[in-house]
């Protein structure tokens, strides 16, 4: 894997060292997640945070273990960093970092206190909610350690303060338990009980949230070190309770040999090819005995199948997991209802709310029996495939229906947003694409192609099929082609505003990258075009992929900052979105043109944002400063995917 360190000048700084994140992932859906300076910047930060009934239903519960160095002069140095209300960062405990690094994707810190070194190492037992923190001493001594143990126990998204009860904390032996979700367990606990008011988090107070709370000061465990290689361990798990986690040091060793398991099975071709391959476990989750999911982002997003279904070549067949992602695609074969999939259950209730999520999983059908000759799961799902087409063909719900005349599929009404672009301000979609999307047609020519390929395979008839995607490509190609030299992005799309007997329809001809999929895709409705892609390319290619909307419109915006309404108007606006290098690649190869030097910019970004991953989005204007979620599913599979051609 790449070698991701960072030394004391950015370790000790409270900005470069807290823009910088690590995730280590349980795999059922929680986390840990902080900073490399340790600095707590978000709501969601914390060494154990817990999936509830779904992933996106996480709450925070141990909220950090702050180390304090009693050194035989009696001096006691604190090693743990908060920022506050006020302003101030007490205590400071990043000036005494020399090095940060991510070994085999477990993060490790080094204090320095003279000749005294400290190194604390931090894992996730896999498959389970429990957290293990190993303290060594690597030099000097001895000393004394004391950990105390800040804890919460609240939704994830949300706050908990003082004004209200104090979280419940029982003695147990070796620890404690937490508000009867979750236990702690070390060396000489010692209960104490004390709010800790107005911690504050930079990155809330940034996105325009509520950026302050309160910590409930549970207690501190303490052991003596009193020569290099003696450790002080802390664990930390839910429930179920009553589970005996093995040694510390034992987890920690397992997670990291079980990351370099994952590693090894994905048979990486390169360095950077390895830490995309882990980057990409983080998102494949298994909650109770469910089929295996896929999470979208970290630390805020659940489940989405269209992020799970865009995702699904790089995560599951670039690194050779195809048994689970069969799995995955039986499971979501059984969401799918009036030809729609479902699309998240993160809002609490299951919805079927897109027109292009049931497309994708269309395409990763097709890819998964191209790439494994499953034709079995094939001929199981084919019945559902064939519902959808039908389905799609009698007109489903919002308007999704394949218009008899051209065959292409319209979708829409005006308080819908229904493909990727997605956002909505106050009820109001930002980019209303009511009408027929080219990445909707492009999806749906390939489905038709792919189910007819499939169709064959399993000594089916698919002549009505090929006879759609016929008339679904032969429309496409006489409909998306715009005056400007690239595709329309929405055609017959109602017209915001018209006189009267004016017409009622119009083509949106914005220069977005949703045209890219026209070419990108295995039986794309479009002939590679370099002319065309190279318009693309100069219009929207960035060193972190394209943006949404070219910097010429009048609607462009720059950057994806400021509060949430202000965030979602940018979202597709101009913003970055690193997933759409896939499309962008794919569609250069079949033309023809050299792509290799576009992975500089992305490959950089590996250490720059969410270590070892990519993020969510970016900023639209340099430098193209990451922004969203720092860990984000379909730009890691994206780039795995795209990275090496061939495969």
């Amino acid at each position: 894997m790449i070698d991701i360190h960072f030394g004391p000048q950015v370790c000790t700084d409270p900005t470069s060292g807290a823009t910088r994140e690590w995730l280590v992932p349980d795999g059922v859906g929680g986390y840990a997640m902080g900073t490399v300076s340790g600095l707590r910047t978000r709501r969601y930060h914390g060494l154990l945070v817990v999936a509830g009934d779904r992933p996106a239903a996480r709450r925070v519960g141990l909220v950090s273990l702050d180390p304090a160095v009693l050194l035989p002069s009696g001096a006691r140095v604190r090693l743990g960093a908060h920022e506050w209300a006020s302003g101030a960062v007490d205590p400071p405990g990043f000036e005494l970092l020399e090095h940060f690094a991510l070994v085999d994707g477990v993060p490790r810190w080094r204090w320095r206190i003279g000749d005294v070194v400290i190194e604390r190492e931090l894992a996730m037992l896999p498959g389970r909610s429990c957290v293990a923190v190993v303290h060594r001493l690597v030099s000097g001594g001895p000393v004394r350690l004391e950990l105390a143990a800040a804890c919460t126990w609240r939704d994830a998204h949300g706050e908990r303060r003082a004004d209200g009860p104090a979280p419940r904390v029982e003695p147990v032996a070796g620890g404690a338990v937490v508000e009867g979700a979750y236990r702690l367990a070390g060396p000489n606990w010692v209960p104490e009980g004390q709010w800790w008011l107005g911690v504050h988090h930079r990155e809330e107070a940034a996105r325009g949230l509520s950026s302050t709370e309160d910590l409930w000061y549970a207690g501190r465990f303490s052991g003596a070190l009193d020569r290099p290689g003696d450790t002080v361990s802390v664990l930390a798990w839910a429930a179920p309770l009553e589970f005996e986690p093995m040694p510390a040091t034992e987890v920690i060793e397992v997670a990291r040999r079980r990351n370099r398991q994952v590693v090894a099975q994905a048979r990486p071709a390169d360095d950077v090819e390895a830490t995309l391959a882990l980057a990409a476990d983080a998102f494949v989750v298994r909650t109770g005995e469910s089929a295996a999911d896929v999470v979208a982002g970290y630390p805020w997003f659940g489940t989405w199948s269209r992020d799970t279904m865009i995702s699904y070549e790089g995560l599951f067949l670039r690194t050779n997991r195809a048994d689970l992602g069969r799995e995955l695609l039986r499971s979501y074969a059984a969401t799918l209802s009036e030809g729609m999939l479902a699309n998240t259950a993160d809002t609490g209730r299951v919805e079927h709310n897109t027109v292009d999520a049931t497309l994708w999983f269309l395409h990763a059908v097709n890819r998964h029996v191209t790439v494994t000759g499953d034709t079995d799961l094939a001929a199981e799902l084919l019945p559902a495939l064939r519902g959808v087409v039908d389905a799609h063909r009698a007109g489903t719900r919002y308007g999704i229906a394949v218009d008899p005349a051209d065959g292409l599929l319209t979708q829409g009404t005006p308080e819908t947003a229904l493909t990727w672009m997605d956002a909505r301000v106050y009820g109001v979609p930002v980019t209303p694409r009511t009408g027929k999307p080219v990445e909707v047609n492009a999806l749906w020519a390939n489905g038709l192609a792919g189910l007819a390929e499939l169709t064959e395979s399993t000594g089916g008839d698919a002549e009505e099929l090929r006879r759609l995607h016929a008339q679904a490509v032969a429309s496409f190609r006489k409909r998306y082609p715009a005056p400007g030299g690239w595709l329309h992005d929405v055609v017959d799309a109602p017209a915001p505003a018209y006189p009267l007997g004016g017409a009622a329809y119009h083509d949106d001809d914005s220069l977005r990258p949703n045209q890219l999929l026209a070419w990108s895709l295995p039986y794309a409705p479009l002939e590679p075009d370099e002319p065309t892609l190279r318009r693309i390319a100069a219009a929207l290619l960035t060193p972190l992929g394209p943006r949404s909307l070219t910097a010429e419109a009048p609607e462009f915006t720059g950057r994806h900052r400021g509060g949430p309404a202000e965030r979602d108007c940018a979202y597709h606006q101009g913003t970055v979105w690193p997933w759409l290098l896939g499309p962008y690649v794919s569609a250069c190869r079949r033309a023809g043109m050299p792509v290799d030097e576009v992975f500089m910019g992305i490959e950089s970004h590996l250490s720059e944002y969410g270590l070892g991953s990519v993020s969510e989005t970016a900023d639209g204007l340099p430098p193209h400063a990451a922004t969203g979620c720092p860990f984000q599913a379909w730009s890691v599979a994206e780039l795995l995917r795209v990275r090496r051609p061939g495969r």
